[in-house]
C-alpha cells in the first residue's frame, strides 16, 4: 500500500449534519475527512492490534444491573479529583500532533472542551502553544513526554505551572515508540514543517560505542527512572499524576512517592500489543491503593454506558482520545464539543436509568460481569 496525497478528503463540516447521533457515526465520518496515511495513524496500534481491539470489547463483557424507584430529582455528574470539581467525568486525552486532523489542531479541541465543562490534558507534542489557551479556564491539565533529562523537563512543567495548568500527568508507558505495522505499510511520516513549540519531535539521542546496544545503552539511558518522578515530585508544587501504568505493583510503588493519582491506560494499544486491557488492570489497581486515591480509565470509551462500567469498576473519570480526534477531524471544535456532548447525554441517561442520582452512588452492584 503506497500513502495517499490525495486533496480530495472533504474539508471540516461547519454544522452538524443530522445523521451523525453516535461516535460510531463520527468515526465513519472522520474516515472520509482525512488521508489514508493520517487515518492509519490514528486507528493503528501496535504490531496485530489485538490490545486496540480488546480496549474495545472489554466493555462488552460487563452487563448492567439497574435499580430502579430510586429519587433522582437531585441527580448531578460532577465529581471532584484532588480537591478540583468537575461538571462531568468525562475528560479529554492527551493526543499530539493535532493539526494533523484540523487546522485549528488543539486550539480547537480546547475551545469545545472550555464549552462543555470538560477537563483537557494538553499533550506536550501540541501543536499548538500552551501559552496561546486560555489561562484563567481551570479545567485544564498538562502532560509531559520526558525530555531526555531533568532540566528540560522541569522547565516545561514550569511553564504549565506558569499557564495556570492544574496537574502535571507524565506519561511513563512509551519510552519507546510501539512496533506499528499499519503505519509502517502506508509511510506515515509527520510533516516536515509540522511546529511542536515546546519540544522537538526526536530527542537527541546519547551517543554510544559499537559495542552498545542502540535500544538498551540509547533511547532507554534517557527515559525516566523512579528517581527522575521523585525529583518532580519535589520541585512542583502542581500534583504529579502517572499515565500508562497497568501493574498494582507500579501503583503503589507511585503511591508510596507520593504520586497523587494514575490514568490506567494502555495508550491506546499503540506501544505494546497484547497489554493488558485498561478496565482489567483498573480492578487490580484498585485493589492496592486507598478507595479515595484518583483512578482514571482512558481507552475504549465509546458510549455513555462504558463511562458508567468504568467508575463502577473503581474509575474517577475516564479520557477519550480517538473519539474526540473523530470530532476535530469532521468539524474541529463544533465536532469535538457534539462529541462530549454525545457522551455527556448518553451517560447521564444511563445514570438515570440505572437509578444512580450522583457518580458516587456508582459501584460494583450496579454491575454483572461473566
Amino acid at each position: 500500500m503506497i500513502a495517499t496525497t490525495s486533496t480530495k478528503n472533504l474539508t471540516p463540516f461547519t454544522q452538524i449534519p443530522e445523521y451523525l447521533q453516535t461516535i460510531a457515526d463520527y468515526e465513519r465520518q472522520a474516515e472520509k475527512h482525512l488521508p489514508e496515511n493520517t487515518w492509519h495513524y490514528l486507528q493503528g496500534g501496535a504490531m496485530d492490534e489485538n490490545s486496540v481491539r480488546e480496549n474495545l470489547q472489554q466493555f462488552q463483557k460487563i452487563q448492567l444491573v439497574p435499580r430502579l424507584l430510586n429519587d433522582l430529582t437531585q441527580g448531578s455528574t460532577e465529581i471532584e479529583i484532588l480537591g478540583q470539581k468537575f461538571p462531568h467525568p468525562i475528560f479529554l486525552a492527551p493526543i499530539g500532533h493535532q493539526q494533523l486532523f484540523h487546522s485549528e489542531g488543539e486550539a480547537a479541541a480546547a475551545l469545545a472542551a472550555e464549552v462543555l465543562g470538560s477537563n483537557m490534558v494538553l499533550s506536550t507534542f501540541t501543536n499548538t502553544d500552551m501559552r496561546q489557551l486560555k489561562k484563567d479556564n481551570p479545567l485544564k491539565w498538562f502532560q509531559l513526554y520526558w525530555q531526555g533529562d531533568r532540566e528540560k523537563s522541569l522547565a516545561l512543567i514550569q511553564l504549565a505551572e506558569r499557564q495556570h495548568f492544574k496537574a502535571i500527568v507524565i506519561t511513563v508507558d512509551s519510552p519507546h515508540t510501539g512496533i506499528r505495522d499499519r503505519e509502517r505499510r502506508v509511510f506515515f511520516q509527520l510533516p516536515q514543517k509540522m511546529q511542536h513549540p515546546h519540544t522537538p519531535t526526536h530527542i537527541p539521542l546519547p551517543e554510544i560505542s559499537a559495542d552498545q546496544h542502540p535500544v538498551f545503552n540509547g533511547l532507554m539511558q534517557i527515559a525516566p527512572k523512579w528517581a527522575d518522578i521523585e525529583f518532580i515530585i519535589a520541585h512542583t508544587h502542581l500534583p504529579v499524576i502517572l499515565k500508562g501504568v497497568l501493574h498494582p505493583l507500579d501503583a503503589k510503588k507511585a503511591l508510596d512517592l507520593g504520586v497523587k493519582g494514575l490514568i490506567i491506560s494502555n495508550h491506546g494499544g499503540r506501544v505494546l500489543d497484547t497489554s493488558i486491557s485498561p478496565l482489567k488492570a483498573l480492578q487490580n489497581i484498585k485493589a492496592v491503593v486507598p478507595q479515595d486515591f484518583p483512578l482514571l480509565l482512558d481507552g475504549g470509551i465509546r458510549r455513555g454506558t462504558d463511562i458508567f462500567k468504568a467508575l463502577a469498576l473503581g474509575a474517577s473519570a475516564v479520557l477519550i482520545g480517538r473519539p474526540a480526534i473523530y470530532g476535530l477531524s469532521v468539524a474541529g471544535a463544533l465536532g469535538v464539543a457534539h462529541v462530549l456532548k454525545i457522551l455527556k447525554e448518553e451517560f447521564e441517561i444511563t445514570m438515570a436509568l440505572m437509578g444512580t442520582a450522583t457518580v458516587n452512588d456508582i459501584n460494583k452492584e450496579y454491575i454483572s460481569q461473566d
